[in-house]
């Protein structure tokens, strides 16, 4: 009894108020958003709106649960229940039925469940052990070497096996739990840069220069990776010398280009290979003359970026499943599809755009009733809160998710331990990424990848999952606060 009323104590209230408040409203607007005009009671267990009564329901029961569970248990058992959930998402593929072809659902009996939901959390449990043990730093490339593999399996296993891209992508949201823990900005540059060039390659690779041979995409991305570098010796590593050599050098390699296409045609994408590799050849150099490992940084994130643009094509055309293909070229304004895969995002933004400041009233959403928008309760959701709540609602829904993440953050923060931190940064890196990813795609700002909104969408999978983050979460927190008073 002395035990519970501890962990009582202990546990942060005003985190679970915010997840109810979302949890619910979230509840009502699944109602909404399947709502129609012979809909029956918001408490009839046949319709969505009361099997997420129920979700919701088990979620809380789940987290009672979890918060009686010894809090060593998650750091002592932690690479136990990574294997285990390696094996899962494994089989899932073998008995997954084949949805929109997806391979990503198992049915036990009435329930269905997606296994990559509860990946995100025992990965995260996972990385925090490895990363919370004594004495470990991230002082270089090879500190990382073991997280990445943490993060790049199960992402890999869930991209390949089971067909399910928008769940595989989450698992890039740790990159910022390894940037909190000391890991180079020069990495999550090289990922922002890495989807600069992405889309200069593939949206203008197929446009021909006017001048020369070569491609406007390739010229493109090959200048953007030298104005990175540039950027980064002059603003980080404040070399100047190296700066202005590398700059120089630059304006030569295309001036003798544009100096030869005079008399014959030059490829600029050449031109282009040649300057780069002149750039990374001289910081090879500087990296051995100085000894310092941010130079060579530098000159991976050229050699890598200069691959990256050579296999853009090639990933795009052979990787990617035809429908995202066309999702990216709509988004990118590569082709019109306004019937097709721009379908979901013009109607999604008509509903919001029709709710103004502050909507249409609940259940009142014209889109809504008629079925304009599909997957409307679960990933595109956020367009019933914009139809019927208007501005007004959807800033307040935002303001609860900032006032979540902020109370993660701040629980991270006062943490003692490194394992209680690096998981409570987990759980606000993976909430940030998904709300992010999915209020983006439904304002057409983003593709359409699939990621639900999180405690807000319809589906117990994610509901269970988020539930058991904040949970694990609040149980850390709550044996930092009895060990304070005890």
């Amino acid at each position: 009894m002395n035990r519970n009323r501890s962990i009582i104590s202990g546990i942060d209230w005003w985190t679970i108020v915010l997840f109810l408040t979302i949890a619910l409203f979230g509840w009502l607007n699944i109602y909404g958003s399947s709502y129609s005009f012979d809909q029956t009671s918001i408490w009839d267990f046949s319709n969505r709106a009361g099997k997420q009564l129920v979700w919701l329901i088990t979620a809380v029961v789940i987290g009672t649960i979890i918060l009686m569970i010894e809090e060593k248990a998650y750091d002592v058992l932690g690479y136990i229940f990574y294997g285990i959930m390696l094996i899962l998402l494994i089989i899932t593929p073998i008995f997954a039925r084949d949805i929109k072809g997806s391979l990503s659902w198992l049915t036990i009996g009435p329930i269905s469940l997606q296994p990559a939901e509860f990946a995100k959390c025992f990965t995260a449990i996972a990385i925090a052990k490895y990363m919370g043990q004594y004495g470990y730093k991230v002082r270089d490339l090879r500190d990382l070497i073991v997280p990445f593999a943490l993060i790049a399996i199960p992402m890999l296993i869930i991209m390949l096996a089971q067909r399910e891209t928008g769940s595989a992508l989450v698992f890039l949201s740790f990159l910022l739990v390894f940037y909190r823990q000391g890991m180079t900005g020069y990495v999550l540059s090289w990922g922002i840069a890495s989807v600069l060039l992405f889309i200069l390659v593939i949206r203008f690779g197929d446009i021909a220069l006017p001048i020369g041979l070569g491609n406007i995409g390739i010229l493109a991305s090959t200048l953007s990776i030298q104005a990175i570098v540039v950027g980064l010796l002059g603003g980080c590593e404040k070399d100047l010398r190296s700066m202005l050599i590398v700059g120089l050098s630059v304006i030569f390699c295309y001036g003798i280009g544009l100096l030869l296409n005079i008399w014959i045609p030059v490829n600029f994408n050449y031109i282009g290979i040649m300057s780069l590799s002149f750039t990374a050849i001289y910081l090879l150099f500087q990296a051995v003359k100085l000894r310092k490992s941010s130079i060579v940084w530098i000159m991976s994130f050229i050699m890598t970026s200069a691959v990256l643009c050579q296999g853009c094509d090639f990933a795009f055309h052979n990787i990617l499943q035809p429908h995202q293909r066309v999702r990216i070229e709509v988004l990118l304004g590569m082709k019109d599809d306004p019937h097709g895969a721009g379908y979901n995002v013009n109607q999604s933004l008509i509903a919001i755009g029709s709710g103004q400041i502050t909507g249409k009233g609940f259940l009142q959403g014209t889109q809504t009733k008629l079925k304009f928008v599909p997957e409307q309760d679960t990933d595109f959701i956020f367009c019933t809160v914009g139809e019927e709540w208007g501005f007004v609602g959807s800033a307040g829904l935002l303001l609860l998710y900032l006032a979540l993440i902020l109370r993660i953050i701040y629980i991270a923060e006062r943490q003692r331990d490194e394992f209680s931190r690096i998981f409570a940064y987990s759980v606000a890196s993976i909430l940030l990424f998904h709300v992010t990813i999915n209020i983006g795609m439904v304002l057409g700002v983003l593709p359409v990848i699939g990621i639900p909104l999180p405690l807000f969408s319809y589906g117990g999978s994610s509901l269970w999952g988020f539930t058991i983050l904040l949970s694990i979460m609040l149980r850390l927190d709550a044996a930092r606060v009895n060990k304070m008073q005890g």
